[in-house]
């Protein structure tokens, strides 16, 4: 039987109770958009009444939500209705009007959460906050697949059913699944990027990040496996809390870490880089008053050579504390320029990443163009966690510029980046270049650099503030 018209329920509204039939038209053209009503799900009747509607929609809000729930009875979806009318909607509505917009939405999330039709994130996905079309099309789809086994009365593991609706192959995708789509949506708007010097240098790179990049079967990761298997009875730290003088000596013999004399933790920038990763990025390693010890995480990690190479190779372009889009954007131009290399001068990288920033619309503090000298700090970064994880050749003079010493001079402007004309704060007088030595990536240290630029096409987007 098909689904009643619209246009006829409001008319049959208007008979009954014509006092909210204004109000039921309004509620109806902002939930289903002129498309039928047997096309809406919980998950939109739920966003609307929660989200859009004290946001977004003039009026009485409260009579609204019950015109719509009369209007819903009237076609027959009774379980919309009763959402319509329900405590939950009244609770989060008067949430809105007392308490203002952030308590409301909190509220929303809360509730809507509770519902159980939310897609949850699982490895191979996490949702953004911003959808193009294919993943608002899966999200949508994945949403209404959880709402059917759950009336159905179907014990529902969320992740496993996600997981399994996104991964299928779909006829009325052409045998393709969503999580493919997903992906090669993020992977486009990637690679167009801003700036014609951006898009020329991502383009080759949607075609070779489709696939996952997998580990290499010869030895990789050395230092960051013999860290973590070092932890397995604890790393002594001293009482300034730095890895104690005897791992710092063997560390810097090991992987030819050492520039100078070495008296500590300090004296090996690439150890700290490496504790850092173990740390903080991986959750890998924690301190234990003056130890630091192996995570349930770790030894995971460090028992399945995979899953290490997963977690790992994508700290390359993990954003370190107060760092932005700026960054992030000269650190992934770096590693898309010498994952092809085969030796690359430290000047010549610095001009070929500052021609890409400048297009993408940065300037330095003086309102300049960037020049070679403000990419000192990320490029640092990006050094000494290429050494840290054993990715880099030796080539020629050695980095010697410390993170403390060469902190980058620009900054990120604003909650999102919008085209040229916008500059970053500064932190400070520009700097030289510290004339570092040669790039240039071992073999597993390309497919790392691939690795981590694939983890970052691939990463949801956000608004500013949600991560």
């Amino acid at each position: 039987m098909p689904a009643p018209d619209v246009a006829a329920l409001l008319a049959q509204l208007e008979r009954s109770e014509p006092d909210i039939a204004e109000h039921a038209r309004v509620a109806v053209e902002w939930l289903a958009g002129g498309e039928a009503l047997e096309t809406i799900s919980q998950f939109d009747v739920c966003e609307f009444l929660w989200y859009t509607l004290p946001i977004k929609v003039p009026g009485d809000r409260a009579t609204i939500a019950r015109a719509l729930g009369e209007l819903l009875r009237l076609a027959g979806m009774e379980r919309y209705a009763a959402l319509c009318d329900s405590s939950a909607t009244t609770r989060i509505l008067l949430t809105y009007a007392t308490e203002g917009e952030e308590a409301g939405a909190a509220a929303y999330h809360r509730e809507l959460e509770a519902t159980g039709v939310v897609p949850p994130d699982i490895a191979e996905l996490s949702w953004s906050s911003i959808m193009g079309p294919e993943e608002l099309g899966a999200h949508v789809a994945c949403a209404a697949a959880l709402e059917l086994a759950i009336v159905a009365g179907e014990p529902v593991d969320r992740e496993e059913l996600t997981r399994r609706w996104l991964t299928t192959p779909r006829t009325e995708l052409g045998g393709d699944c969503w999580l493919h789509r997903v992906h090669g949506e993020r992977l486009n708007r990637w690679v167009l990027g801003r700036g014609t010097a951006r898009r020329e240098l991502a383009q080759p790179f949607e075609v070779r990040l489709h696939a996952p990049i997998t580990a290499p079967d010869e030895p990789h990761l050395e230092p960051l496996r013999w860290l973590l298997d070092l932890a397995r009875t604890g790393v002594r730290l001293t009482q300034r809390l730095n890895v104690g003088r005897a791992v710092a000596v063997e560390a810097a013999d090991r992987f030819g870490w050492a520039e100078r004399t070495v008296r500590g933790e300090s004296d090996v920038p690439p150890l700290a880089e490496l504790r850092q990763i173990a740390v903080h990025d991986l959750g890998a390693l924690r301190r234990s008053g003056r130890r630091l010890v192996l995570t349930t995480t770790g030894r995971n990690l460090l028992d399945d050579r995979a899953a290490l190479w997963e977690a790992a190779a994508p700290t390359l372009l993990v954003p370190a504390p107060g760092e932005h889009d700026f960054e992030i954007s000269i650190r992934e131009s770096a590693l898309m320029i010498l994952v092809d290399a085969d030796v690359v001068r430290d000047g010549d990288l610095r001009a070929r990443v500052a021609e890409v920033v400048n297009g993408e619309g940065w300037r330095a503090t003086d309102g300049g163009r960037v020049s070679g000298a403000d990419l000192t700090g990320p490029l640092t970064r990006l050094r000494h966690r290429l050494g840290a994880l054993g990715l880099e050749a030796a080539s020629g003079e050695p980095e010697t510029a410390s993170r403390e010493s060469e902190s980058a001079t620009l900054q990120f402007a604003g909650p999102e980046f919008a085209g040229p004309g916008f500059e970053a704060a500064g932190r400070g007088p520009r700097r030289r270049a510290p004339g570092g030595g040669p790039w240039r990536l071992t073999t597993t240290g390309r497919r790392a650099a691939l690795a981590a630029l694939r983890a970052q096409a691939l990463r949801p987007r956000q608004y500013a503030g949600l991560g």
